[in-house]
């Protein structure tokens, strides 16, 4: 296949798209996609101790268009420098560098800001939370479990695959089931991609609660501080709802064709997220409008980083002490631009009872051992539906709460009225339903696109069926 058949296939795939962008953006789709894969290569090779060829059958089978070009890239993990190197052909070339304690970035050839890691000592403080679970993989009791985990795991006769790597269910704050693919196990830390953004979301409700953010007063960034500036109009509130109103193009579906939106130009091409997602006008008035995008997490991260004293460092030591040490996530890693942006958006590793911890303190309202770690009202808060978020968005989590088409679809489905949760691309999922004291953690390399791809729906009837709270049920005429 030559260089331009090749060039032929990527404009056929994104035809209707290219016609509404610029040619500009087009030239960018190649560098996109070797960006995406080096990064994810690099961090699930070196974080996650995963085999490089699974990771990329598994990452390009679940990316919708992906495998129209996934035949002509090239990979190359170097584990004695810890890199990972993806090419497309001559078209483009990207490459992933791993730090230990920071996980892997990409190289644009810029200089790379210096980070100091929290010593190891700093995670081994007690929790508040109290332990889920023993040190062995928990096998469910009830048999309806075991069933709903043979189910989740079971690949469907016909592709695409769901490729499950874990499932971990918390009762009253306590794992009555889980399970794990194979090469994966209760070390193994794992990418929550957009879940991501509820963490975030937490760290930015901690500094509510310490009174260094405000949720409806203007976003303090220094780029849209002039006396004319719309921006200046943009609030906390915002970001973590998705309706700052910034022209930076669409995250809800990756794909081959969403490489042409500028927010992955900001995420793939430049070494200073935050400073691009920044620099970008609006394109609706702040509040107006409703458009899910990586860069308003991207922004968030940064006001985070500002507000506990400025270094990335700063911003490590404050996850650790104000959130991940209080709920015992002792296996967590945050990755980083080149510039020393926390990747807030999409590049956090935990393992799933990590996951899981991370959901029970929104099962407590926001408590753990008694300790408030997030403001009184902030668990409502966050479950509370936004306007005109059709597939059901609080600010930072995804909810079953309102009229949205989102949500009513997922009610119809069997999910709960009261779920809400944390979600990542390609089969992610941490789910907090308080009716039935249940937090369900899913995690996997599923595909985007058909309903019930990833087999969640049927993973959450089933659990609730086997292990809810029987007065919920009752409540709901079940």
């Amino acid at each position: 296949m030559t260089r331009r058949n090749l060039l032929l296939i990527l404009a056929t795939t994104t035809a209707l798209s290219a016609l509404a962008l610029s040619a500009a953006w087009a030239r960018d789709v190649p560098k996109v996609a070797t960006g995406f894969v080096a990064n994810i290569l690099c961090s699930e090779t070196f974080v996650s101790g995963q085999q490089p060829d699974r990771i990329f059958r598994e990452t390009t089978a679940a990316m919708p268009g992906a495998s129209l070009i996934a035949w002509a890239m090239d990979y190359h993990v170097d584990r004695s420098r810890k890199e990972t190197t993806v090419t497309l052909l001559g078209l483009s070339r990207s490459h992933a560098v791993y730090r230990e304690g920071l996980g892997c970035h990409l190289d644009h050839g810029t200089a790379v800001a210096d980070i100091a890691v929290p010593p190891a000592d700093a995670k081994s403080s007690p929790a508040l939370l109290p332990e889920v679970a023993g040190p062995s993989v928990v096998t469910p009791a009830n048999p309806q479990l075991a069933d709903a985990l043979d189910r989740a795991f079971a690949e469907p006769e016909q592709r695409p695959i769901r490729a499950t790597k874990a499932i971990v269910v918390l009762k009253n704050g306590h794992v009555i089931a889980e399970r794990y693919a194979g090469g994966y196990g209760i070390d193994t830390p794992i990418l929550g991609f957009s879940a991501t953004k509820s963490v975030i979301s937490a760290l930015t409700g901690i500094l509510v609660r310490k009174g260094a953010l405000t949720l409806d007063q203007p976003a303090p960034i220094a780029a849209w501080q002039g006396a004319d500036d719309p921006r200046r109009a943009i609030t906390v509130d915002h970001l973590l709802r998705h309706t700052a109103g910034l022209a930076l193009g669409s995250s809800l579906q990756a794909s081959l064709g969403s490489a042409f939106e500028p927010v992955n130009r900001m995420k793939f091409m430049v070494s200073d997220m935050a400073k691009y997602a920044e620099s970008i006008a609006l394109e609706t008035q702040p509040g107006s409008a409703w458009n899910y995008n990586d860069g308003n997490t991207i922004i968030l991260s940064h006001l985070i980083r500002n507000a506990v004293g400025g270094e990335a460092s700063d911003l490590l030591r404050f996850a650790q002490a104000e959130l991940f040490g209080p709920l015992g996530m002792r296996n967590v890693t945050i990755e980083f631009d080149a510039s020393g942006n926390a990747e807030g958006s999409s590049q956090m590793l935990a393992t799933a009872r990590d996951w899981a911890r991370f959901g029970q303190l929104y099962l407590n309202d926001g408590v753990a051992g008694g300790k408030r770690i997030l403001p009184e009202g902030w668990v409502k808060y966050s479950a509370a539906p936004t306007p005109n978020a059709w597939v059901g968005m609080g600010a930072g989590f995804w909810t079953n709460l309102g009229d949205s088409f989102g949500a009513n679809y997922r009610v119809a489905h069997g999910w709960p009225r009261d779920a809400f949760f944390a979600k990542g691309t390609i089969g992610q999922y941490v789910i907090i339903i308080p009716s039935e004291k249940l937090v369900i953690v899913r995690l996997g390399r599923s595909p985007n696109g058909p309903p019930e791809a990833d087999g969640v729906f049927r993973l959450v009837t089933d659990v609730v069926a086997a292990a809810g709270n029987k007065k919920a049920k009752l409540a709901r005429g079940n």
